[in-house]
């Protein structure tokens, strides 16, 4: 069995979670971290927790990463051999009520992140960035050396800032660092400010749906699944140094195959079995009309081929949903 010991960031998350769940099934050793915040609700996050909390390799920590001196007792104390640094604000909307929560998080936590692995010598560091970076790129699909230096949003201003930061630290301190790009990353656990996991929610509850624009707007979903596995492919590939010295990669994770808004709702419409009930909203501030992962780079170096239509992952999205809903209904009503 593998005892390799992985500090993993934003253990209660969406994303997280299920990678945890996975590197704990090939015998990883896993402390995870999460502050637990209230920016959706906790008891999903609890839950997710839930299922992991008992494994005899797992063990949990309450920690803001943006708390510098709590970290690097973590990192002290655990000494991992890797890091994956899932823990951020996320959200574009949300990113214009309240900036300083992706500067506290996704700023001060991540150079905190980096610090602890400069002097622990972390064998490699993966991070989370985001197809939010390509802005309002026109050129399609995304590549990752497309020029990305009009964030639509805060959040995709510190994503960006987070690549800098990253490849400066590796190119310095000879930190072995890779990047991922997600897109649109859907399925069960999921967060609940996505809008798949909303118009579910206001579908199964006969409530308005608010689209913001006209149905039109295309994004690359990509099923966690994919994502998981394609990240513990990675895991174990240090990326080649580049002429600077540094050990950094950069790799998009997404699906290739854009879909409408419009078409996951009426997908939703024939899963659930109801119509929905539609309220067009002016497109918000931040959005982008089209998402699109160019996975050529990635596909040079493992063989990644995400595989899960659309249609068969939100018909995993919305049993899980049911499930959930019910666990929910039913912990309430006692």
């Amino acid at each position: 069995m593998n005892r390799e010991r992985i500090l993993l960031t934003g253990v209660a998350g969406f994303v997280g979670n299920a990678v945890a769940r996975q590197l704990l099934k090939l015998g990883y050793s896993v402390l995870g971290i999460d502050n637990l915040n209230d920016y959706y609700e906790v008891l999903l996050k609890e839950a997710r927790l839930d299922q992991i909390k008992d494994e005899k390799d797992f063990r949990f920590q309450k920690l803001d990463i943006s708390d510098r001196r709590a970290l690097e007792l973590c990192f002290k104390d655990f000494r991992p051999q890797k890091v994956i640094h899932l823990a951020a604000q996320a959200g574009v909307r949300y990113s214009l009520e309240n900036p300083y929560a992706y500067v506290d998080s996704n700023i001060h936590g991540f150079i905190n992140i980096l610090e602890n692995c400069r002097h622990l010598s972390i064998e490699h560091l993966i991070y989370a960035s985001s197809s939010s970076v390509y802005g309002a790129n026109k050129k399609a699909p995304f590549s990752e050396s497309d020029f990305v230096d009009h964030p639509m949003s805060l959040y995709a201003a510190t994503k960006k800032s987070n690549e800098l930061m990253a490849y400066s630290y590796s190119q310095l301190f000879k930190v072995p660092v890779t990047g991922l790009r997600f897109f649109t990353v859907y399925g069960p656990w999921g967060r609940p400010d996505m809008a798949y996991y909303r118009f579910t929610q206001s579908i199964m509850s006969d409530q308005e749906l608010e689209v913001y624009g006209d149905g039109s707007v295309e994004r690359d979903f990509t099923f966690i699944d994919d994502v998981v596995g394609a990240m513990l492919k990675l895991l174990n590939l240090r990326p080649d140094l580049d002429a600077n010295g540094a050990s950094f990669a950069l790799y998009n994770i997404g699906n290739d195959q854009p879909e409408k808004i419009s078409k996951m709702i009426s997908l939703l419409e024939s899963l659930i079995g109801k119509k929905a009930k539609i309220k067009f909203l002016p497109t918000a501030p931040g959005d982008v009309p089209r998402t699109h992962a160019d996975l050529r780079r990635i596909r040079e170096v493992i063989d990644y081929q995400p595989n899960t239509s659309l249609e068969s992952g939100l018909g995993v999205f919305v049993d899980w949903f049911r499930k959930f809903d019910s666990m929910r209904t039913n912990k309430n009503k006692v």
